[in-house]
């Protein structure tokens, strides 16, 4: 039934995820064997609070390991914030000393100021604007922050607001499942998954779930 939600570890997405999975299956019987193996989706969706505190963890964690970011994020929460994300006003008022401190690059700080900046100016919209804009739209807005590109603003699509039919063609990991399920000699080009999965309209977000769990 179009429009139904579907619960995915406890948080709703705005889709029905078995008629995805059926759509899937009709428009490209090659993808039945991976659902199959696979079974239930179950995409978790981010419960961070605001965008501004998911776009600094994402900013935070970038190029280093996920051990190593999780350390940072948490003296950041705890030095700048009082335990938690701090608001956008206080990453503005921190000194860089204090940001250096916590064991973020100079980047990372020009990166996390910037993002700061353009949610107190509107660039970044809070939540409640963000969930009625189009999925370009969104990517538009976001990628005008340093150091967010287009697959992070994918990722804040897919697990923040949990839209159906996103596709991060560059992504490593769905190009990867994309070799491992159609069974392709070589990892595809973005290209090569952007053609394919044209058939996968409206629920590309469901193929590429799929795709990622094919590495498992």
């Amino acid at each position: 039934m179009a429009g139904r939600s579907s619960r995915t570890n406890g948080a709703k997405v705005r889709f029905d995820a078995d008629e995805a999975i059926s759509h899937l299956r009709e428009r490209d019987p090659k993808l039945g064997p991976l659902l199959d193996r696979i079974g239930t989706f179950r995409l978790k969706l981010d419960g961070t609070a605001t965008p501004f505190a998911a776009l600094c963890e994402s900013i935070i964690y970038q190029q280093i390991t996920g051990k190593a970011a999780a350390s940072i994020a948490g003296r950041f929460r705890d030095r700048v914030g009082d335990g938690r994300f701090p608001p956008p006003e206080r990453v503005l008022e921190a000194p860089d000393a204090l940001l250096r401190e916590v064991g973020l690059s100079r980047g990372k700080c020009a990166a996390l100021r910037d993002l700061a900046a353009k949610s107190l100016d509107g660039t970044v919209p809070e939540m409640r604007r963000l969930r009625t804009m189009e999925d370009d739209v969104v990517v538009e807005r976001l990628t005008q922050v340093r150091g967010i590109g287009r697959w992070t603003a994918e990722m804040f699509l897919i697990f923040r607001l949990g839209r159906p039919d996103v596709l991060p063609i560059h992504d490593y990991g769905v190009r990867k499942g994309f070799k491992v399920a159609f069974r392709t000699r070589e990892l595809p080009k973005p290209e090569t998954v952007a053609r394919r999965g044209e058939r996968w309209r409206p629920y590309r977000t469901v193929a590429s779930w799929y795709l990622w769990r094919a590495l498992d």
